[in-house]
């Protein structure tokens, strides 16, 4: 019985905290990226970051990760969107969440596939031309030391 009550008042506070379909809060550093554009990015072990795309998907855009990074530099957590208006066409900005894990150097790829069929590929020529990659170059640096033994 106990465990029963227990589901029933943790699922509204499961759903309260997942507010417009964001499964996280924080996005962490934010990297701006574009189609055709390379971004070059620095975190710390354990630090959450964001490349962010902006989207609209009432033109055509549909934003997908392509390359996840190396495992052993960053791990991937969410894709997350976020529209700049309540107006249908309104446009927006799409993140793909990360962290940080050990030193090292990643690429991590974003693609658009502009107005793309259910196979994932450009359908017409004027779509190829639209469609396009971002790319962002991660680098994971250790933390400078303090110079204070033991901090």
């Amino acid at each position: 019985m106990r465990g029963t009550v227990a589901a029933a008042l943790l699922v509204p506070l499961l759903a309260a905290g997942c507010g417009a379909g964001s499964w996280v809060s924080d996005y962490g550093k934010v990297a701006k990226g574009a189609k055709g554009a390379t971004v070059q990015v620095e975190v710390t072990p354990g630090q959450r970051f964001s490349l962010a795309v902006p989207e609209n998907p009432s033109v055509g855009d549909s934003w997908d990760l392509v390359a996840v990074p190396d495992t052993k530099v960053a791990s991937f957590i969410s894709e997350e969107r976020e529209s700049q208006g309540d107006e249908p066409g309104s446009g927006g900005t799409a993140y793909f969440v990360f962290n940080g894990k050990h030193p090292g150097t990643t690429e991590i790829r974003l693609y658009d596939c502009w107005r793309c069929g259910q196979d994932r590929t450009p359908a017409t020529e004027e779509s190829r031309r639209q469609s396009g990659e971002a790319v962002f170059q991660v680098t994971v640096r250790e933390r400078p030391s303090s110079g204070i033994p033991g901090g």
